[in-house]
């Protein structure tokens, strides 16, 4: 069993940074691929970056690559999503996700069982 919490969203001006904090409780943290997710007013839950349980393997969408960087601390049982350059498309609510035993990271939405309850990020043109 993983429970996640998030902190860190708020509003920022367009072009500022924020970083997001998911610390999490349970033993199958540190064998978790980790993932962030984000969902927009109208739109669907999207897969931002998610990182496999050594740290070694790190995959971002698109349209966030080069801006944002994940990254985790298995000691502290506690994953970091490292916003810069933020933009008003960057605005959504934030999940953290846990895909527990993976062998890489998934994208997909179903390959994850443990969701946080998500923090706002918004983001002023």
């Amino acid at each position: 069993q993983v429970q996640l919490v998030e902190s860190g969203g708020g509003l920022v001006q367009a072009g500022g940074s924020l970083r997001l904090s998911c610390a999490a409780s349970g033993r199958t943290f540190s064998t978790a691929t980790m993932g962030w997710f984000r969902q927009a007013p109208g739109k669907e839950r999207e897969f931002v970056a998610g990182i496999t349980w050594r740290g070694i393997n790190r995959y971002y969408a698109d349209s966030v690559k080069g801006r944002f960087t994940i990254s985790r601390d298995n000691v502290k049982k506690t994953v970091f999503l490292q916003m810069n350059s933020l933009k008003p498309e960057d605005t959504a609510v934030y999940y953290c996700a846990a895909d527990r035993d993976a062998q890489g990271v998934s994208q997909s939405i179903v390959s994850y069982e443990y969701w946080g309850q998500g923090t706002q990020v918004t983001v002023s043109s």
